[in-house]
């Protein structure tokens, strides 16, 4: 019976364990971060893979793919980011910004990932690069 209560209660300690929720979606409307990235108080990453922002990106977003950032962001790519300044992270759907923004988050940036995909940005007014 002891063995049985000492399971259970290392399986309710687990939750207690397991690593923190991962980040959110930022509440910030999308014409707010067009202003502070227009203000050069933010920077856009976009964390879509090389053949989706080969198809069409965002003139003022910063390229750094989610998978570099898992594999380890390396100095070249965090230089064109600045930690005094807020980093919008958007993808295509909103669903990648999430652990691109806890892996931001864990290098000390101010990264607020939005729910807004690309298409969604292009619909608000965000300038497509030619």
């Amino acid at each position: 019976m002891k063995a049985f209560f000492r399971a259970l209660c290392g399986l309710l300690l687990i939750p207690a364990s397991a690593p923190a929720l991962a980040a959110e979606h930022t509440k910030d409307s999308l014409e707010t971060v067009k202003q502070r990235v227009t203000d050069k108080e933010a920077v856009l990453i976009d964390v879509r893979e090389q053949s989706e922002w080969d198809t069409g990106h965002l003139s003022d977003a910063v390229f750094l793919p989610l998978s570099r950032l898992k594999q380890g962001a390396d100095k070249k790519d965090l230089e064109s980011l600045s930690k005094d300044k807020i980093c919008y992270i958007h993808c295509a759907s909103g669903k990648r910004v999430l652990p691109a923004a806890d892996a931001l988050k864990k290098l000390g940036y101010d990264a607020r990932p939005l729910k807004a995909g690309y298409q969604q940005l292009v619909e608000a007014g965000f300038s497509k690069a030619n």
